[in-house]
């Protein structure tokens, strides 16, 4: 058999400019933090220091947050629905426009392949600036009352794993519904957020609608606990989301959390074996498997288990591992040291309790942080791989016989974030939606994302929602005569 090579097919680096170093993000111009204080922001693929970061401070996060309120009172708040959809939609044509830089820059930063980057985050993220753009002046008819009102300032904390899209998760309905935002980016890929905040200047966005605060976590504690601050989001881990909650108990901040998640994927006899094979290597090696709502427990019905596994293994063999710039490539680099440690980790502790490990063939990179896709067979529901959100490319299969043990397997968590659903009858697909758990229960597909639908979870996976209308109502405060 002749087996054929690609030819490497590397993005140009060409199309961003990278400064040496970041400033803040306040007042719509960018400053240096009053103490000076800054960090490094490292290529996760070579570890090639990409820039200095500025640090922000307590001084530095009392300026942002009053910015945001002075825009709030002046501005933004008085400011007509149709006017703001104005700037939601320049701020989204932009994006467009910088697509391919933004792609780039994502990639550099984060370690995500760039077919990732350029087809799947980007066009989303301008997918939701123009979803939200046009709800600013229908607000009435959300279904949060005739006059709903915005909390005030936000102050929103965004993770690594897909920083441009939870910043457009998060900034887009909170600009439409008349809020004024202070973002602080992850510490590991502050430089997608810098940019957004070029395109806010290009933009012509009032000054102070949003501030961008770079730092690690000690600033974005300083801006949950800020007085000022009206309403909090936070996507992340579940125990910093816990140490949220109990800061913003007993004030009057609203707070959404969008948290960890340990999702079931599960195939039934019936399902279309090919393609629910495509979606469990989607589920859980999309983004080296950074992804709060990934597919990392794969449920399979025990008659077709074999030939699952043998099909799985065909496919992983396939995919390709290294640059993330290289167009071919489906796997791309562990964001940082800290979390590759951590799924090697988690996977020493899968072999230790008895679970069986495989990897498909793959060269990695000496440089960088890499983990080969990893999948574990033979294991039960009391293995800690299978309880613990790794956060990476590693897959724990289990077994079931009939429909109610797959709905006990899968709802055996803390978690309750997500589900896949694999079988040829519909009448199955709405009953396991019922039973499962999860804020989002997917069929025949996994990882599909749109504007227009709500997402988030229950129990440890957070509370509140994001994206659609009902994302529309965490920024708004119901009019009296809304009903709820």
């Amino acid at each position: 058999m002749v087996t054929f090579e690609y030819a490497p097919a590397p993005e140009s680096r060409a199309v961003v400019d990278i400064k040496s170093s970041y400033g803040l993000f306040i007042g719509g111009e960018f400053t240096d933090p009053a103490d000076g204080a800054s960090f490094k922001s490292i290529n996760p693929a070579n570890e090639e220091v990409l820039a200095d970061i500025a640090q922000a401070g307590v001084t530095d996060v009392d300026r942002a947050v009053a910015a945001a309120r002075k825009a709030f009172s002046q501005t933004w708040s008085k400011m007509s629905g149709r006017d703001r959809g104005k700037y939601l939609f320049r701020i989204a044509r932009i994006i467009q426009e910088r697509a391919r830089e933004l792609a780039v820059l994502e990639s550099i930063d984060n370690g995500k392949p760039i077919r990732e980057s350029r087809d799947v985050d980007i066009p989303l993220v301008a997918a939701h600036f123009f979803y939200y753009a046009g709800w600013a002046d229908k607000l009435e008819y959300a279904g949060y009352g005739v006059d709903p009102r915005p909390h005030g300032v936000a102050g929103q904390i965004i993770p690594w794993n897909f920083p441009m899209l939870m910043l457009a998760w998060k900034i887009a309905p909170a600009l439409a519904t008349g809020n004024t935002v202070v973002l602080k980016p992850a510490e590991t890929t502050p430089l997608t957020a810098l940019l957004f905040a070029e395109i806010c200047q290009q933009a012509d966005l009032p000054p102070g609608v949003v501030n961008i605060l770079t730092g690690a976590g000690e600033t974005g504690r300083l801006l949950v606990e800020h007085p000022d601050v009206d309403k909090v989001a936070f996507t992340g881990s579940t125990e910093v989301g816990k140490a949220i909650a109990r800061s913003v108990a007993g004030t009057s901040k609203k707070a959404t959390l969008e948290l960890g998640g340990k999702a079931a994927n599960i195939v039934f006899d019936d399902a279309p074996l090919d393609q629910a094979v495509e979606g469990i290597v989607n589920g859980i090696f999309f983004n080296q498997g950074h992804v709060c709502c990934a597919g990392s427990r794969l449920l399979v019905q025990e008659s077709v288990y074999d030939d699952v596994l043998a099909r799985l293994k065909r496919r992983l063999a396939t995919l390709r591992v290294g640059d993330p710039l290289d167009k071919n490539t489906d796997v791309g680099a562990i964001n940082s040291a800290e979390q590759l440690t951590r799924i090697r980790e988690l996977s020493e502790v899968g072999e230790a309790e008895g679970a069986e490990r495989w990897s498909p063939e793959c060269v990695l990179p000496e440089r960088g942080f890499w983990f080969a896709p990893t999948v574990f067979t033979g294991v039960s529901q009391a293995h800690r791989i299978a309880r613990e959100e790794i956060f990476g490319p590693v897959l724990s299969v289990l077994t079931f016989r009939t429909p109610a043990e797959a709905v006990e397997k899968a709802n055996n968590t803390p978690y309750g974030l997500s589900a896949g659903v694999w079988t040829d009858k519909g009448s199955r697909i709405l009953w396991m939606s019922q039973q499962l758990r999860a804020g989002v229960v997917w069929a025949n597909t996994f990882n599909k994302f749109d504007p227009t639908s709500p997402f988030g979870g229950y129990k440890e996976s957070g509370y509140g929602r994001e994206g659609g209308r009902h994302g529309l109502g965490a920024y708004l405060v119901p009019s009296e005569r809304s009903g709820r």
